[in-house]
């Protein structure tokens, strides 16, 4: 799992641990991700939205998709040819292997082993997120993750824009045990600050577990928290309940966040890898079809209209693909 790792943990900035009296997060619910297609055909595990964890709990969350691991055969790698959002931004963080992303403002670029991109679709905008032709052509591992986030009512019109996140920017720490890795994209985890730039207070965090490792870190109590395994498996929540890859957690309220490693984590690092979310809830209405989350049907309505007017942009003529 080339997702950026150093060979050393010990000189990194360490996470403390909440004092024992901060209440650790309970969890309330699991979800193993049901498998679906995405884009032009590609395999993806969603944990949410679902039954157990909706659009209420996972605010300002809304979609998480799980690609991969998957070693591709020569021309089976696919993506998620040229189409429209509105509302929200993609969150789209690569583990292993590479993505090719373009779109209608000029954003866009090749991601891999570590890189993420962060887009804010807001008034609207088209991309494509396609693998890059030598991973089609020879095949190859491939693993990530898509994260949609929301935005609220006042941002939905806002201008899109695109960041790129290079692995090597990415805020890396350890716990105080110094027996977990903690990859901080984005927002803030005790007094580190991931690189992302985020429109609602969110923070996103890729974690590796050594086996037994127990990581104990601090929440803030007006964040929701959620976590994903990516591979391996252990325990969470001040409840220790088993989780293991493929698995949704969201836990309930508290001060703290707490996970475990079993002592041989079935992964190929044979570590507990796991992302650790968590955010202000927006708490709006919510209207969505397909590529467009808004406020409203009429929102909804108007997207389609605009799209398919042009007025969320249009392929660039050397990007045009019959």
């Amino acid at each position: 799992m080339p997702a950026i790792t150093p060979e050393r943990w010990t000189t990194l900035p360490r996470i403390m641990e909440p004092p024992a009296a901060v209440p650790t997060r309970p969890v309330e619910t699991i979800v193993t991700a049901p498998s679906l297609l995405e884009g032009a055909g590609f395999p993806v595990r969603r944990p949410w939205p679902s039954h157990d964890i909706g659009f209420r709990q996972a605010d300002p969350f809304l979609l998480l998709d799980h690609m991969g691991a998957v070693e591709y055969a020569p021309g089976e790698a696919k993506g998620a040819p040229w189409h429209p959002h509105r509302g929200f931004e993609t969150v789209t963080y690569i583990v292993d292997g590479a993505f090719e992303h373009h779109d209608s403002q000029g954003g866009g670029g090749y991601i891999s082993n570590g890189d993420t991109q962060w887009m804010t679709a807001g008034a609207g905008i088209l991309h494509d997120e396609m693998p890059p032709e030598k991973l089609v052509r020879s095949g190859g591992l491939f693993h990530g993750i898509q994260l949609w986030v929301n935005l609220p009512r006042r941002l939905k019109w806002t201008t899109p824009r695109y960041q790129s996140i290079d692995g090597a920017k990415v805020t890396l720490a350890t716990s105080q045990r110094g027996d977990a890795l903690l990859r901080i994209i984005a927002g803030d985890l005790g007094e580190c600050h991931g690189p992302g730039a985020t429109w609602t207070p969110i923070t996103v965090v890729h974690a590796s577990l050594e086996p037994s490792a127990r990581l104990r870190i601090p929440w803030p109590e007006g964040f929701n928290a959620l976590a994903y395994v990516l591979a391996g498996s252990g325990t969470a929540g001040d409840n220790g309940i088993l989780v293991r890859e493929g698995q949704g957690i969201q836990f309930g309220p508290g001060g703290a966040l707490s996970v475990s490693a079993s002592p041989q984590p079935p992964s190929p690092t044979h570590r507990l890898e796991l992302l650790i979310l968590g955010g202000e809830p927006i708490r709006e209405p919510i209207a969505s079809y397909g590529p467009f989350v808004m406020n409203t049907h009429a929102d909804i309505v108007q997207a389609f209209e605009d799209y398919q007017s042009g007025r969320m942009g249009t392929i660039p003529a050397e990007q045009y693909q019959s």
